[in-house]
């Protein structure tokens, strides 16, 4: 077994397609393809099962995919101390962040960051909980800065922040004068979500169950889409409240918050246990730490 079988496997496993896992390897197809069939030979195992159109990984395949990412990235940070010098801060960390939160945490956090630790970069990539979950699990990304509940094996999290929602309405709705709005009302109401698999928009609908039941609901791609859909008078929506600072203010929009108990969630970085860059964690956690706004509130 070698580092280039394991990176191979690794890559085929991504790719769902051994030519284009041998084109990222920089080899030739049939040199992949012997390769991993070498491995099979010697583990005794099936990794993949193969047919003209796709290439699907077995069950135990995922498990040696699973230790193969674990191995790779060690090797990895083996490489990065000795160019560093060891030191944790000092080298790229890929960071990923769900749609709801990084537009709103980086431009605070990123300041900070060139502050408390100046040699580390953030590499970011904004994407959905259920993908973010895959690329952590595969070593694709160091951290993740996700929604609780997020109960995933061999990963462990760290509570950073909880924040409440708010309603966002035209300034012309009925409600624009109104000093707190009940989570039954919106039922009433045609609201704009994110669309579906965005953990933001089941929170909202766990937070006002009617939603689902009787509510008219419209789906847009991103918060701030939505924020002007609802200025054009499309409809309302809920928003994070760290997406009404002062930064984010439309005078065509109204915000009001919830009656209490207030809809909220928790927000946290996550990381695998196997990760040796504790302290770069901790730098992003301090962070986060320190910014000033009255938006969230730091657990």
């Amino acid at each position: 077994m070698t580092l280039s079988e394991l990176r191979f496997v690794v890559a085929v496993a991504k790719e769902k397609n051994f030519r284009r896992a041998a084109n990222k390897c920089f080899v030739s197809q049939p040199a992949l393809s012997l390769a991993i069939k070498k491995l099979e030979e010697e583990l005794n195992v099936s990794l993949f099962e193969r047919n003209r159109t796709e290439v699907t990984i077995t069950e135990i395949g995922e498990k040696i995919v699973e230790q193969a990412n674990i191995i790779l990235e060690q090797v990895e940070k083996i490489k990065s101390f000795a160019k560093s010098g060891g030191d944790p801060l000092d080298g790229l960390i890929k960071v990923g962040m769900i749609h709801s939160v990084g537009p709103y945490l980086l431009p605070q956090i990123i300041p900070i960051l060139r502050k408390i630790a100046p040699k580390m970069p953030l590499e970011v990539e904004e994407n959905i909980t259920a993908s973010l979950e895959l690329q952590l699990k595969n070593g694709q990304i160091d951290a993740a800065i996700v929604a609780l509940p997020f109960n995933i094996p061999g990963i462990h999290v760290l509570p950073l922040y909880k924040e409440e929602f708010v309603v966002a309405v035209p300034n012309n709705h009925p409600w624009a004068t109104r000093k707190n709005i009940h989570p039954k009302e919106l039922s009433d109401e045609k609201v704009l979500l994110l669309n579906s698999g965005h953990c933001f928009s089941l929170q909202v609908i766990e937070s006002c169950p009617d939603l689902s039941k009787k509510g008219e609901v419209l789906q847009g791609n991103s918060l701030e889409t939505i924020r002007n859909m609802v200025a054009s008078n499309l409809g309302i929506t809920v928003l994070p409240k760290s997406a009404t600072s002062d930064r984010y203010q439309n005078y065509l929009i109204k915000v009001i918050p919830f009656i209490k108990p207030v809809p909220s969630r928790t927000i946290a970085i996550a990381y695998r246990k196997s990760f040796v860059r504790m302290k770069a964690v901790e730098k992003i956690s301090e962070a986060v730490r320190l910014i000033k706004t009255d938006t969230i509130e730091m657990i």
